[in-house]
């Protein structure tokens, strides 16, 4: 009788597990396949055969599979879906924020399926295609802890490792390089991004072909961001030369370049558009590489280590406030970082979780019921313009973090308050050092939720993450020890105190878009 339509409708993960099983013993495809010619010739598989049963584009015969699970001393039953041990073999992606999830059976996730499949996902859930980009961009980024030496290596021939540049130094460079720069005055857009709350978006530079630089005189009043926006742009000349895709950076968490008035032309945004994607790789790259300009790497983790990683060390050598911050993420040594750009009532503007996180609020749409203890929430109503350090515990999945972050509150040229936020995840930390950080996790939490939410540390544990600290070199780690710890829940609805925390969040219509504000500033120039 033939088995092999009962194993093709039960074994959509038996390729997956076969190819993890042969890994997990560290057998090749050819190692696995003599293995079975040993124990039956006749029903082997080939080298071919296995790549493509792995691949989810074969299904064994019942008599291949008994061979292969002899050689891995498991019961047939074992490889079918409802084998216990499944969930334990779906191969999860194991860095940054963004979890993983097998694309099993294979053949469902094949190129063609995927660019049939994806348009229609993101119409349907009003996704547009410059968020999608976003998304693996951010995917690639915390994959990679932030680390991209190519450009660094480019950046770096660029600025001769200096640190810190004098704005005539850019400006040399500017013209060195065979571009202009064109001056416009603008004063920010009114932008109603997706919430009620209307924010200011300013326009602060843009770069079009084949070596123009659109600034706003208002950069002039702050140099460092000047600084900033140029180098983002000398970085598009850099990686890209003369060719006709432009860039703009703009102050505002209204992200506004795909975004339309009417809501017929704001559903046909919602696809997957090669050009959006490749504009969002380049912004990525551009802005990375103006980091690494203004931030070599040696002489940036020469100053990090010299003023332990404080926040507010930025002007001493002429960056912004924001470029200075997540540039920390991709330079320390150590890889479990996070940055958050944060505006109200809900937005997250830019985000990086090599530590992998749960997300705050959104950067694609707010979260409705988001945790109002995060950092981020407290310092963002309170206007000292001081950082302010925060030791807490996070749920992550089944297993709490210890984690510690540093906020301060600014507000960008257009006049938006927002937050910055960095933050380590301790526990590889502590663990290094022999501590177990789950007990000394639980034992914060435990305090805390007794004592409704946050309470103070206790000093044996005080003691050994301020060991931690200053291995690391962190001073807000330390800092955050003087405030009491608290518990940060990764949704309000799984909220631990009594009562649960709620906060709600309102939908409004997106306004203006940036390809129409681009054109009234070059229009309006002679």
């Amino acid at each position: 009788m033939n088995k092999k339509p009962s194993l093709l409708r039960k074994g959509h993960f038996l390729g997956t597990k076969i190819r993890h099983l042969r890994k997990r013993n560290h057998l090749t495809m050819e190692d696995l396949s003599v293995r079975c010619v040993q124990i039956d010739a006749d029903s082997a598989p080939s080298v071919s055969y296995l790549s493509m049963i792995e691949n989810g584009k074969r299904v064994p015969s019942e008599k291949m599979l008994e061979v292969i699970a002899e050689v891995f001393q498991k019961e047939l039953a074992w490889f079918l879906d409802e084998s216990p041990e499944q969930d334990a073999l779906i191969e999860q992606k194991k860095k940054g924020g963004i979890e993983g999830v097998a694309l099993e059976p294979e053949f469902l996730f094949s190129k063609q399926h995927l660019q049939s499949a994806l348009p229609e996902m993101l119409s349907q859930t009003g996704t547009s295609g410059r968020q999608f980009a976003h998304l693996l961009i951010r995917a690639h980024q915390e994959h990679h802890q932030n680390n991209f030496p190519d450009l660094e290596k480019m950046a770096e021939e660029v600025g001769k490792k200096q640190m810190p540049f004098a704005l005539d130094d850019i400006y040399k460079i500017v013209k060195k390089m065979g571009m202009t720069i064109k001056w416009f005055n603008r004063d920010p857009d009114s932008v109603a991004d997706e919430t009620t709350v209307t924010t200011n978006t300013l326009i602060r530079s843009f770069y079009e072909p084949p070596g123009e630089i659109y600034v706003n005189e208002r950069l002039l009043q702050h140099p460092d961001r000047l600084r900033y926006d140029l180098a983002t742009h000398i970085g598009h000349y850099v990686l890209y030369g003369k060719d006709g895709l432009s860039s703009t950076n703009a102050s505002g968490h209204g992200l506004i370049g795909q975004m339309h008035k009417q809501a017929n032309e704001l559903h046909e945004s919602m696809t997957i558009d090669s050009t959006d994607i490749l504009q969002a790789w380049r912004d990525f790259e551009c802005s990375f590489f103006a980091g690494a300009l203004l931030c070599p790497k040696a002489a940036f983790k020469q100053h990090l280590n010299r003023t332990a990683y404080a926040i507010d060390a930025n002007v001493p050598i002429g960056v912004s406030l924001a470029a200075y911050m997540r540039r920390m993420t991709s330079v320390s040594s150590y890889p479990h970082w996070h940055y958050f750009d944060a505006y109200q009532p809900g937005r997250l503007k830019a985000v990086y979780r090599g530590n992998g996180i749960p997300l705050p609020i959104g950067n694609m749409r707010p979260i409705q019921d988001p945790c109002p203890h995060w950092s981020l929430f407290r310092v963002l109503g309170v206007d000292s313009g001081k950082p302010r350090a925060q030791i807490s515990i996070l749920r992550k999945g089944n297993k709490d973090i210890i984690y510690s972050c540093d906020s301060i509150r600014t507000v960008d040229l257009a006049g938006n308050p927002h937050v910055l936020c960095v933050g380590i995840d301790l526990n590889p930390a502590l663990a290094s050092q022999g501590i177990d950080p789950q007990e000394i996790a639980e034992t914060i939490k435990a305090k805390c939720i007794a004592n409704g939410g946050d309470a103070p540390i206790p000093e044996f544990i005080k003691k050994e993450i301020k060991r931690v600290a200053r291995i690391l070199n962190i001073s807000w780690v330390e800092a955050g020890l003087d405030h009491d710890a608290i518990v940060i829940c990764p949704r309000g609805g799984l909220c631990p105190r009594d009562p649960q925390c709620s906060n709600e969040l309102s939908f409004a219509e997106p306004s203006i878009s940036m390809k129409d504000i681009r054109q009234q500033i070059m229009d309006s120039l002679p």
